[in-house]
């Protein structure tokens, strides 16, 4: 239920483009379940707006359990892929691991790799180049690792779509197991398929387990395989609960939701890293900046971790990634996560010129007019492993359905990021007859075509989203959990919302608006650019700190209105002994002077609470 709808402006670069607000309507049974629950009531509001209903839900979502998780025998393939895998260990068979280029292709590699070489298989890895070979199986790898001797090619995080291919496996004599979780054609290839929806789309029990929670349920039934027993023996055991380290990160970083299992992988994967015996995973961890950390959270995986990753397969190669997480050796650790670091350095000056490029292009063709409703470009200029972070940009910017090309030698190779509303994949399919291949999902994508089919291509992607688009689809919209006075905004009532995370698609960070608030003196323009905005707001006698990253150059504008409502994010922070509340501003909306003023009258009337009082109210 929606309470408000608020129109607003997003912060986008120097341009801020409308945005809507709704803003949640207050949950009834708020007080009856925070009590129930033992929870705060802003707590219960959170989990209520995300449709956990009840309070043994609650617990269950607050406190995510093991013995939850679902066993392997529910995804589709798994204990007959476990079963394959045993008997090919027990043949000395070799044993390939075919996987993919980005974070959750490399983890999902590992996780399978450590399981294997701890039953004392002949195993190998094999992780297809981004510009060479490009997304999923090829029949020429195929060919190659049959030549070398391979009997089993298991995927990981591909493959679903690989009907010719899996042919070609046939014929070469490999015995194929495809581990996906990508969407899949009604076409599935002649193999055996492990993948959460093969079976029953519409009742699997996760369907959005993401590559490498697939091969964690392979190597769950593979320990149970080997142990003849649903109880594990114990070296499987230790290694399971630490390959959840591994699991976590391709969840967060493959923008899977995380709820469900996926929650609890999450949840006990991230615990894991902190105390991870790995020695790739110890050398990122240092690489990053977060040597030492008590706990790891999903935005240090995705924000931190996971581009380190993903670097090395969009300028390098992404078996770097794998040995990395395969190493025992300490020294080719380090080495391997310095690499990471300097890709990660060259992937964003390469990606700041490409987008920069792009919003000009944008510009410039009318794309972000309301006659148009996506975005297609391309150009000889652009390096491929960075167009599907700059397409994200194009969405983030001017809230459209985005497909960006790198051309070269005649061909091109895209990559395309959608809105809601617009299932990229479906398009995709409808714009087949100009494209070589396509894959991925409704909200992500790839293409492969001929250089001289742009054209066509981008006529039929337009006229898609012409017709499956509405003015209204193309405003960006941000839900938010509450609207709340700065004097609510107390540690101790702020605090608990750190019970929810880790946050995802489903769980997203709770988010507030704040009734009308006024400036406190100036906004200060901080960080070394000066491109980000600090100042303190006001609600009668109670004050708060506000950051507002990015924004440096509304200074004016706050300075002149003074006057505004914020969608925050609370973030509670420690600062010379004091704990308090600020507010990460993430969008604002211009009021009436005059509103602001009695929404601080009503304030100051108000009866102190929390973090409200004088001494701790003055501006610092």
């Amino acid at each position: 239920m929606t309470r408000l709808l608020l129109r607003s402006a997003t912060i986008f670069g120097p341009r801020r483009i409308e945005r809507d607000w709704h803003i949640a309507a207050p949950q009834t049974r708020r007080r009856e379940f925070s009590r129930k629950a033992g929870v705060s009531e802003l707590v219960a509001q959170v989990l209520l707006n995300r449709g956990v209903a009840d309070e043994n839900a609650a617990r269950g979502f607050l406190a995510p359990s093991f013995s939850a998780l679902l066993p392997p025998e529910t995804l589709p393939g798994a204990v007959d892929a476990a079963r394959r895998l045993a008997t090919a260990v027990r043949d000395q068979r070799r044993i390939v691991i075919y996987g993919d280029y980005d974070v959750d292709g490399c983890t999902a590699t590992s996780i399978l790799w450590h399981a294997l070489r701890l039953a004392g298989a002949d195993v190998h890895c094999y992780v297809p180049s981004r510009f060479e070979e490009g997304y999923g199986l090829n029949a020429d790898a195929l060919e190659r690792l049959a030549a070398r001797g391979a009997h089993v090619v298991i995927t990981v995080d591909c493959g679903i779509t690989a009907v010719n291919e899996a042919r070609r496996a046939r014929e070469l004599g490999l015995e194929l197991i495809i581990t996906d979780h990508h969407q899949r054609a009604e076409s599935l290839p002649d193999a055996l398929i492990v993948h959460p929806t093969a079976t029953d789309a519409a009742h699997s029990p996760n369907p959005d387990l993401s590559g490498a929670g697939v091969a964690m349920k392979v190597a769950w039934a593979f320990a149970r395989e080997l142990s003849g027993s649903e109880r594990v023996q114990p070296e499987f055991r230790d290694y399971l609960l630490e390959a959840t380290a591994f699991a976590a990160l391709g969840l967060v970083a493959d923008v899977v939701p995380i709820i469900g299992e996926n929650r609890i992988l999450a949840t006990h994967g991230l615990r894991h890293l902190c105390h991870t015996r790995n020695p790739g995973l110890r050398a990122l961890i240092a690489a990053s900046g977060l040597e030492g950390k008590a706990r790891y959270d999903d935005y240090d995986v995705g924000f931190l971790l996971a581009p380190r990753l993903n670097a090395v397969g969009r300028m390098g190669h992404a078996r770097e990634a794998v040995e990395l997480f395969t190493t025992a050796d300490d020294a080719r650790a380090a080495e391997i996560a310095g690499a990471l670091e300097q890709h990660n350095r060259k992937r964003q000056s390469v990606e700041r010129g490409i987008v920069r490029e792009a919003e000009d292009m944008v510009v410039h063709r009318g794309f972000h007019r309301d006659g148009c409703r996506a975005i297609v470009l391309a150009s000889r200029e652009w390096h491929v492993g960075v167009i599907g972070i700059a397409a994200a940009r194009m969405v983030d910017r001017f809230h459209r359905p985005a497909v960006l090309i790198a051309l070269e030698n005649g061909s091109g190779q895209g990559s395309g990021r959608s809105i809601r509303h617009f299932p990229l994949h479906e398009a995709l399919g409808a714009c087949r007859q100009h494209l070589q291949s396509y894959g991925g999902h409704a909200m992500a994508a790839g293409v492969r075509l001929n250089a001289d089919a742009v054209d066509a291509f981008t006529d039929a992607f337009q006229q898609q989203a012409a017709q499956r688009l509405t003015a209204t689809d193309l405003r960006p919209r941000m839900t938010l959990d509450d609207e709340v006075e700065l004097a609510q905004l107390t540690p101790e009532g702020v605090a608990p919302l750190a019970r929810l995370a880790p946050h995802g698609i489903g769980n997203a960070r709770p988010k507030l608006a704040t009734t009308p608030v006024e400036l406190v003196d100036s906004p200060r323009v901080v960080g070394a650019n000066g491109g980000h905005l600090q100042m303190t707001v006001r609600q009668g006698t109670v004050y708060r700190k506000a950051i507002a990253f990015r924004c440096g150059e509304f200074a004016e504008d706050f300075a002149e209105r003074r006057h505004f409502r914020l969608a925050f994010e609370p973030v509670v922070s420690e600062w010379n002994g004091r704990t308090r509340v600020e507010l990460k501003v993430l969008d604002w909306k211009w009021v009436d002077p005059a509103a602001a003023r009695s929404a601080s009258s009503a304030a100051a009337s108000a009866p102190p609470a929390g973090e409200a009082r004088l001494a701790e109210n003055a501006p610092l």
